[in-house]
């Protein structure tokens, strides 16, 4: 059990750190935030709660300098400030880690820390940056490859550079938007260690998260945020999941294990749609990603993929969608041996991909909602016939998708990028579902949804299972692994660990093979 340093207590009449007062923050057609108030003391960690599209990072992009509010106030330590920036608020104290990466993705892993530093050497060569990375990497136990390009990390690792980034910078009032959702639990740990650490000399966090438990475990005080206005605030310690939960949403949510199939549900087949024979693939830095990968999946079952960020998910994910090619080895559809990778190829071939960055991977994020939600089936009657497209059977069809997903869209025509980061998931996930009758390769389709929209989305690839399509699941919640798959693979750097029946689980044996250790039945095989 890690200890927690002393608690923080403010001396009696000490302003909040943070004052949010009446906020308010419309779009066109949207009530993004209403008539918020907010208030962080000195020495706490205050969660931020709401179902996607609840507010939280419009509100947070106010507090930040992103956006200019409507209507309300910003106070920090009892003074009334506006921010026309966000240097402007982070000279104020005010430093937020967002959910989608702010970082430059052709610079080294130092560099993304030291840009636009005031305590960045005016002259320091790669070397002398890189070991003062890795001395703020030590310090704030969130390990880190300081020589290499952000291009070559995984998402996990970028999430991490994120944080050290604004951890090094010292901000009175850090936000953490959806910070654990690439950290394994023991990351996390340390990440929370680091928190408390934080806010036991009077800083304070403002924790964006969708995981209830953790929220409950890391926050002294949790407001939730409904439909852009505040429901409440409370602390941590009169909370429970469920109670959070029914206030985010309004209602009770249930969440069951998923594994039982219905009446009438396509049966598991006997021979795989799927399989991948001592497969070697490359990280874009050259270096190996996958050694020798030997997998099948098969129509009808839901295979998980169980693993700590950065050890080969990316990968896998993209050669099974066709978006990166195998150096050697053998990947066959149906028993056919496929020669090389194209996307449009496995997508005519019933595959989708929800990928694990739907904002770069996903979607073309300067693009409207229309051309992203139709992009699969581009080429294809009714959006386009006789090489004609036909924008008026884009829009329905994009429509059709946005009303199946269950997200509200007061414009089409905008970018996507302006949708929130759940409502890109949900749509990338429908637009997905929609091709993929023989294979759908899920990576971390729950992340940073809350929790009714994680049932919804669990419920779709439940029932695309029901259909007869075969789904790989890649998750780093065991939970959800376990709730839903039939078999579980572990990826460890790169290989296949072993792949365990979802009958009669040990989960400390999958805890094991997660760190490296080989399964003592043998079946790292991977069939």
């Amino acid at each position: 059990m890690t200890e927690h340093p002393e608690k923080y207590v403010a001396p009696p009449g000490t302003a909040p750190l943070v004052q949010l007062k009446g906020i308010a923050k419309y779009f066109p057609g949207v009530i993004a935030n209403e008539d918020v108030d907010l208030d962080v003391m000195p020495g706490e960690i205050h969660a931020l709660l709401g179902e996607n599209g609840a507010g939280k990072s419009t509100l947070m992009n106010i507090l930040t300098g992103i956006y200019q509010p409507d209507g309300g106030e910003i106070i920090i330590e009892g003074y009334g400030r506006e921010f026309a920036s966000p240097q402007q608020a982070i000279a104020a104290g005010i430093g937020m880690v967002h959910q989608h990466f702010k970082l430059v993705n052709a610079f080294t892993v130092a560099e993304n820390i030291h840009l636009g530093w005031k305590e960045t050497p005016r002259r320091a060569s790669a070397a002398i940056l890189e070991a003062r990375t890795a001395a703020l990497a030590s310090k704030f136990n969130l390990q880190v490859r300081p020589a290499a390009r952000i291009t070559e990390l995984s998402t996990g690792e970028q999430q991490r550079v994120e944080i050290l980034r604004v951890l090094a910078r010292e901000a009175k009032v850090l936000i953490l938007d959806e910070p654990t959702a690439v950290l394994t639990p023991a990351e996390a740990r340390e990440l929370f260690k680091a928190l408390r650490e934080f806010v036991s000399t009077g800083n304070a966090v403002i924790f964006i998260s969708h995981k209830l438990d953790e929220v409950l475990e890391i926050s002294d005080r949790i407001s939730i945020l409904r439909g852009g206005r505040k429901i409440a605030t409370e602390f941590a310690s009169d909370c429970t999941p469920a109670k959070l939960a029914r206030m985010m949403v309004g209602r009770d949510i249930v969440l069951a294990d998923m594994r039982g199939r219905p009446e009438g549900a396509a049966p598991i087949s006997e021979k795989p749609v799927m399989s991948l024979k001592n497969v070697i693939a490359l990280k874009d830095s050259g270096d190996k990603a996958l050694h020798g990968i030997s997998l099948d999946v098969r129509a009808g079952e839901i295979l998980g993929i169980a693993g700590v960020a950065g050890n080969g998910q990316r990968e896998l994910s993209q050669i099974l969608t066709g978006t990166r090619s195998i150096s050697s080895g053998e990947i066959r559809i149906d028993g056919e041996k496929v020669t090389r990778a194209n996307a449009a190829e496995f997508v005519d071939r019933g595959i989708g991909h929800i990928p694990e960055d739907r904002l770069h991977s996903g979607l073309a994020p300067g693009l409207s909602i229309t051309v992203n939600a139709v992009m699969r089936e581009y080429r294809k009657p009714p959006v386009t016939v006789g090489g004609i497209y036909k924008p008026g059977a884009a829009g329905t069809l994009a429509r059709e998708i946005a009303s199946v997903a269950e997200v509200a869209i007061p414009d089409f025509g905008m970018p996507i990028r302006n949708l929130s980061g759940g409502n890109q998931q949900r749509l990338v996930a429908r637009r997905e579902m929609r091709v993929a009758n023989k294979i759908l390769v899920a990576a971390y389709p729950s992340r940073g949804l809350d929790v009714g929209a994680i049932n919804t989305m669990l419920r779709y690839i439940v029932e695309l299972r029901n259909a007869g399509a075969g789904i790989v699941l890649i998750s780093e919640e065991l939970e959800e692994l376990l709730n839903l798959s039939d078999r579980i693979a572990v990826l460890y750097e790169g290989s296949i660990m072993g792949v365990v029946q979802n009958d009669n689980v040990d989960i400390e044996e999958i805890g094991l093979m997660m760190g490296g250790k080989g399964h003592a039945g043998g079946a790292a095989h991977g069939r």
